[in-house]
This record gives C-alpha cells, structure tokens and sequence, in this order.
C-alpha cells in the first residue's frame, strides 16, 4: 500500500531553500499558513495537485509516495 508521504515533501521544500511563503504562492495559496497545513497533515493534498506540487519541487510524482508492506512471519 502506497502512503503520501509529508515528511518528503518537507524536504524537498527545505533542499531548494524555500520557504512556506514561496511553496504557497506557487502553489496559489493565500498564505503560508494555508500551505503549512497541506504540509503538515491537517489539509490533504488533493490529486489534481500533485502535478504541480512535482513541477514546483522538480521531483516525480512519485517520489511523494512511500510503500508500507507489512512484514510476513517467517
């Protein structure tokens, strides 16, 4: 199962030096705190964004989902 993963979009933000201000206007959002909550959980990110939320931190789509796999008994 694939799980969005917030911490990654986090990251990338921070390793291209933006700040919540600039992920927002691009993203357009009125404010920082708005785009703060998609980052943080409160808010989910919906699909048709995902495209841009990609464009904007010059990354895959992909690479905002991780894959849980629960373990198996051995």
């Amino acid at each position: 199962m694939n799980y969005f993963n917030l911490e990654y979009v986090k990251y990338r933000r921070l390793e291209l030096n933006m700040t919540l201000q600039d992920a927002a206007d691009a993203m357009g959002m009125k404010n920082a705190s708005t785009y703060m909550k998609y980052e943080n959980g409160t808010y989910a990110f919906r699909a048709e964004q995902l495209p841009l939320l990609a464009k904007i931190f010059k990354c895959k789509i992909e690479n905002f989902f991780i894959k849980k796999v629960a373990k198996t008994a051995i």
